[in-house]
């Protein structure tokens, strides 16, 4: 008589609450999922019936609770969840309206940092043929860093004679390429773009000071996230499903980035330790080439090598978050200096070797993670990182969504909110040290990081080496190359 009870309560209560979801179920039980092939309204279909027809170890409490279980923390194609369709109609209206905020008021406005009139106002002198490195060395003002094999590849943004047209079109350009690298990247993770996974991305990304300085400033960083991305996602099927195709466009893409942004060239690391021909001898070709023919067409290009490269040389003391900026800005003893930028570069160097461990097992985990460990390694240690550089962060935070991640502790999100947060410190009560943290939170976050990163991959390390020792001695062995982040 309880039993019933219960039951009708329960089934009143469903209908008077409107709920009739097979996800809200109780963690205590655990049922098996549905046969491979089976929609989730077809396996709950059949619980039903077995459960007419008296079927042994069916019930319908059984047949209510076992359908669409929790996707695997790697899912292809996983249905989306209760809380995933929440998130998903959450997220859409937020990305929306924050990438319409971005554009047409943000960026439009724009700020006293002015990184597109430098570049256009050097394109344009390279196509009426004046020449391009004659610049006041000395002064803060944004200086034009390219090298010449950039120059001409940003040379089509000259062609537009209206400045105010030139500057819009490079923000719409900018901003879509952000949100297609978001798109690209939730595949490359293995979520499909009606989940929640890329309005979500959306959403974060255009509220960070990443993106919000990026479509201000105008400069390309939105366009290099993207060809990071499309780097990222065709190395990685090209390698898992061995197409040389892919490969090759993993090469010409990571090969137009180093041109753009030479920082992109610790990235053909993944292709040597792959021994991947193809994507390494592309990005290396590319650049070389591009350079070599730029200095044939472009005028005066004697000058990025006897004035641009020696500024580049120096480590300027304004907008610049790296180890060495705050070195600069400081000016505090050279013992204190190398202690902590050697204790980085060795957990940099430690957490890549590492990391190789699990090249085989665990691919893309390996390629989306070394790729963040080596940006995070260059904006602290090189002598210019500024914090807008964070956004090539992002194929890392990606793998959140992996069972075993970087990203699957909250010191790693501590750093993400110190690097990317659009947040202003300047206190009355604490003038110096607000100003401070407003320039070098994201160093901290930097460090914090590179942290993280070596602590988890040392954890991972640790456990498969158990593991290791587990199979030789004939004991039972996980089938998941890295660790899950509770083992660590």
């Amino acid at each position: 008589m309880a039993r019933c009870f219960s039951a009708i309560h329960a089934r009143l209560g469903n209908k008077i609450l409107g709920v009739n979801s097979p996800h809200q179920h109780s963690p205590r039980f655990s049922f098996p999922p549905a046969k491979s092939g089976d929609s989730p309204d077809l396996a709950t279909a059949s619980s039903r019936r077995d459960a007419r027809a008296g079927k042994p170890g069916t019930s319908r409490l059984a047949s209510f609770f076992a359908t669409n279980s929790l996707c695997e923390a790697k899912p292809l194609d996983c249905s989306p969840t209760v809380a995933g369709r929440a998130v998903r109609n959450a997220a859409w209206p937020v990305a929306l309206v924050l990438v319409i905020h971005r554009v047409l008021v943000v960026a439009l406005n724009g700020t006293p940092t002015d990184d597109f009139t430098t570049v256009y106002s050097a394109v344009r002198r390279m196509l009426d043929g004046q020449a391009v490195y004659e610049q006041a060395y000395n002064h803060v003002d944004p200086l034009y860093l390219y090298n010449p094999g950039a120059t001409a590849l940003l040379s089509p943004m000259g062609l537009i004679d209206d400045f105010a047209t030139a500057r819009t079109l490079f923000i719409v350009c900018n901003a879509l390429a952000v949100v297609l690298a978001m798109a690209v990247m939730t595949r490359t993770v293995g979520h499909k773009l009606d989940g929640w996974l890329w309005p979500a991305s959306l959403a974060v990304a255009f509220s960070t000071e990443s993106v919000t300085n990026t479509l201000a400033f105008t400069n390309i960083n939105g366009l290099l996230l993207l060809a990071l991305s499309l780097f990222l996602w065709a190395f990685i099927r090209g390698n898992e499903e061995k197409s040389t195709s892919l490969r090759l466009l993993a090469g010409v893409v990571i090969g137009l980035a180093i041109v753009i942004k030479p920082q992109f060239a610790p990235l053909l690391a993944l292709a040597a330790v792959r021994l991947d021909w193809r994507a390494f001898l592309g990005g290396l070709g590319i650049p070389v080439g591009l350079n070599l023919l730029a200095v044939a067409f472009i005028p005066a290009t004697d000058g990025y090598m006897e004035k641009l490269v020696p500024y580049l040389a120096i480590t300027r003391d304004y907008a610049n978050s790296s180890w060495a900026g705050v070195h600069a800005y400081f000016e505090f003893g050279d013992a204190f200096y190398w202690t902590v930028w050697l204790s980085a570069a060795f957990l940099v160097g430690a957490t890549l070797l590492g990391l190789i461990r699990f090249s085989r097992s665990d691919f893309r985990l390996w390629a989306l993670s070394t790729s963040g460990v080596i940006f995070v390694g260059i904006f602290f240690l090189s002598s210019l990182g500024q914090q807008y550089y964070s956004m090539w962060l992002f194929p890392l935070m990606f793998t959140a969504v992996f069972s075993a991640s970087i990203f699957r502790s909250w010191p790693a999100w501590l750093a993400a909110v110190l690097y990317l947060a659009p947040l202003s410190w300047f206190s009355n009560l604490h003038p110096d040290a607000g100003r401070w943290m407003s320039f070098f939170g994201g160093t901290v976050g930097w460090l914090l990081l590179i942290v993280v990163a070596a602590a988890t991959t040392a954890g991972w390390w640790r456990r498969s080496v158990q593991q290791d020792r587990a199979a030789s001695a004939g004991g039972t062995v996980s089938s998941c190359g890295a660790a899950r982040n509770d083992d660590v």
